[in-house]
């Protein structure tokens, strides 16, 4: 079995081939993604075609850059509200913790 046997991956690259971004948009989001899950395999496949594609190596550090400054802003901010007694909050669908 492969990716394109399941019916969520052809429904995400049909969605995908209907977007108005522009292939240089989609690189970049797609690359956002891939860095900010931690997938090497998927990073390495967007960094070479996005260069492929003209995207320069600079435009690629710099998202880089961009991607590890805006999840550290959001740690950041989450550890701050977590530690804020005011916001306390019970976590009761089991989505918070690891059982």
């Amino acid at each position: 079995m492969t990716g394109q046997d399941l019916k969520a991956v052809k429904a995400l690259n049909e969605t995908s081939e209907s977007l108005s971004f522009s292939k240089r948009e989609k690189h970049l989001v797609g690359l956002a993604v891939t860095l900010t899950l931690g997938c090497t395999v998927c990073s390495n496949r967007r960094f070479k075609d996005a260069l492929e594609d003209g995207i320069t190596k600079q435009e690629l550090i710099e998202l880089t850059d961009f991607v590890a400054l805006t999840n550290a802003g959001v740690v950041s901010r989450t550890a701050l509200s977590s530690w804020d007694e005011e916001t306390e909050q019970k976590c009761t669908d089991g989505t918070c913790s690891v059982s």
